[in-house]
């Protein structure tokens, strides 16, 4: 595994890792898996609204609607209009369980491994839903989770197949970790930052970071990393998991 350059981290009172999940810890991305998981486990014939995931998914590629509203309307599809925590909270146990078993980059395991050995305090940051994600990071050792949420008015088990509040990405994840921070009371200047992503849209992330690491990145954080001087890894290159 290629081990990111460490930098002195002594005086600072916080030090924390922030990992972005999809293409970065896991090999591939995880939302539309576990839409499918639930589906065939739960109501086979949903699957047969397919087609119509597929139209979503092109009305998005033409800009028609954005990734937010992209994501509710396949969760409506695939799973339902609401839906009780209760019933599908165990597939999101198994969906996590799947994921771990054979879905992660075991270099992103040892990294992971590797940080918390070193006192840092692990944030994943993530689109993909708490619904699933918090599983996930549980199986992982993740001290804490930003994901996207979805809406649970009445607080109690039922959840609508909708968004509450922004998708976790890019500049919202950032806000998200911003305000995160400020919540645990973590100025900057106490704080040194390893940060992990695959994707360009966490550039402000990466940003933000005392070390940044571009992790078996996209075409256009390859670009990108270079030239603001963080370092490249891939992570696809040891196979274990």
């Amino acid at each position: 595994m290629e081990t990111p350059a460490v930098s002195p981290t002594t005086g600072y009172t916080h030090r924390v890792a922030m990992y972005d999940m999809d293409r970065t810890i896991t090999r591939s991305g995880t939302y539309s898996g576990f839409l499918m998981h639930v589906a065939r486990r739960r109501q086979q014939w949903r699957l047969l609204f397919l087609p119509l995931v597929g139209l979503a998914g092109a009305g998005y590629a033409l800009r028609l609607i954005d990734r937010s509203r992209l994501k509710a309307i396949n969760l409506r599809l695939l799973v339902g209009k609401s839906f009780s925590r209760t019933e599908i909270a165990p597939l999101a146990e198994s969906y996590a369980d799947k994921v771990v078993a054979r879905g992660l980059h075991s270099a992103a395991l040892d990294q992971i491994a590797a940080d918390r050995e070193a006192g840092y305090r692990l944030l994943l940051a993530t689109a993909s839903f708490h619904l699933y994600v918090d599983a996930i990071a549980r199986r992982l050792g993740i001290d804490d989770v930003l994901a996207t949420q979805l809406d649970e008015p009445d607080g109690a088990d039922h959840i609508h197949a909708r968004l509450a509040g922004a998708n976790c990405y890019g500049e919202a994840k950032f806000a998200r970790i911003s305000d995160w921070l400020a919540a645990n009371e973590i100025t900057r200047d106490q704080l040194h930052v390893r940060a992990y992503s695959d994707h360009v849209s966490d550039h402000p992330m990466l940003h933000f970071a005392d070390e940044a690491v571009a992790t078996t990145p996209s075409r256009k954080l390859k670009q990108l990393a270079p030239r603001m001087g963080w370092q490249v890894v891939d992570w696809r290159a040891k196979r274990g998991r």
